[in-house]
């Protein structure tokens, strides 16, 4: 048998038992420095929540031009984790977020599983108290709570 057709056929093992084997789910908790956290804590959802309030206070007509200087007290406060039934994981988190006008606010975000970009990564929704001037997430960013 030539190389190229041994690597071919490497390459389609390889890829079929890609297929074969189950989804991995990402750790419900992450350890950061030697100790455990929760994932709201992770700084990729931080990040998003963070350049995307940048952006909604900069298209959102009446809201004063501040952004996110730091979030404290991060909490998860309920995980519907993915089942048959309902293969969408879900994770609500809370926090206080530090404006730059000196003000601090509550922040009520949501993280999805498998709802990234065509089914790969996780969506992250938010709501900043104050923020949600056309009642997305309901009076008080209720529906993320």
């Amino acid at each position: 048998m030539s190389h190229v057709v041994k690597t071919v056929v490497a390459a389609a093992m390889a890829l079929g038992s890609l297929a074969l084997a189950p989804a991995s789910h990402a750790a419900d908790y992450l350890v950061h420095r030697g100790k455990e956290i929760s994932a709201c804590a992770d700084g990729r959802y931080l990040a998003k929540i963070r350049q995307r309030f940048i952006h909604q206070v900069s298209n959102v007509p009446n809201l004063p031009n501040v952004r996110i200087e730091d979030f404290r007290d991060i909490h998860e406060h309920r995980y519907f984790p993915e089942t048959e039934e309902w293969p969408i994981a879900r994770r609500y988190c809370g926090a206080t977020v530090l404006l730059s006008d000196g003000h601090q606010r509550d922040l009520w975000y949501l993280i999805e599983g498998r709802m990234g970009f065509v089914g790969i990564g996780e969506n992250v929704e938010f709501c900043v108290s104050g923020f949600d001037r056309w009642f997305v997430y309901n009076g008080a960013c209720r529906v993320l709570r």
